[in-house]
């Protein structure tokens, strides 16, 4: 498989195939619904991962042909400033403002590729994703404040101390290995069980996708 023995592909194109997950996970398709799989890899045959999910169970993954890998690094709130494009997962507040549970930062090749906007979640139940750009940031008794805007509106959120902040950068096979923490925003469950992915993001050094 080409993607497993090249280290990048150009920024531009990951950031473009990032999207194309992205969106393939939160717009309706033809055929089997997308799965998304979150969990710790623990075996690594050449393009097949046998992943033990969050809810104990294994699951089987085959990597795509040209497949597109993400890692993600450990991050802080000082990495993020007014006008770095993120996205944070979180829980709505009754004020309207949005908690967040994970924050993780995009690289700069996947502004205005990946969709900025507010929508339902499934990290949690009832949790959300806000993909925007940040256009104010304050410290408060309560963590971060910080207020995002988005392709049609904004939000407040709320950053509680030790949230968990991860920032994108290119990834490459050397990243799966046993151990490391791994998310498929949009899986294709095959005939067989196995889910087929067209892009992984996995954690490097530890970090494990707070999405």
């Amino acid at each position: 498989m080409q993607m497993m023995t090249r280290r990048t592909v150009g920024a531009s194109a990951i950031a473009l195939l990032f999207a194309v997950s992205l969106a393939a996970a939160q717009v309706p398709m033809s055929g089997p619904p997308p799965v998304r799989i979150r969990g710790t890899i623990e075996k690594v045959e050449g393009s097949n991962l046998m992943v033990k999910a969050r809810d104990g169970g294994t699951v089987n993954i085959k990597l795509a042909d040209n497949a597109r890998i993400t890692a993600m690094v450990k991050a802080s709130l000082d990495d993020i400033k007014v006008g770095t494009f993120i996205g944070v997962t979180a829980m709505p507040q009754p004020d309207g403002s949005q908690k967040a549970i994970g924050v993780h930062i995009f690289m700069d090749a996947q502004r205005g590729v990946v969709p900025a906007r507010f929508s339902p979640w499934d990290r949690e139940p009832g949790s959300t994703m806000t993909n925007a750009d940040v256009t104010s940031t304050i410290a408060s008794v309560d963590g971060q404040v910080m207020t995002v805007k988005y392709s049609d509106g904004e939000k407040k959120i709320i950053v509680p101390p030790n949230t968990p902040v991860v920032k994108f950068v290119p990834g490459n096979a050397a990243d799966l290995k046993p151990g490391a923490q791994m998310i498929v925003i949009a899986g294709q469950k095959q005939p067989d069980g196995t889910v087929l992915a067209p892009a992984i993001n996995v954690g490097r050094d530890g970090a494990a996708p707070p999405m």
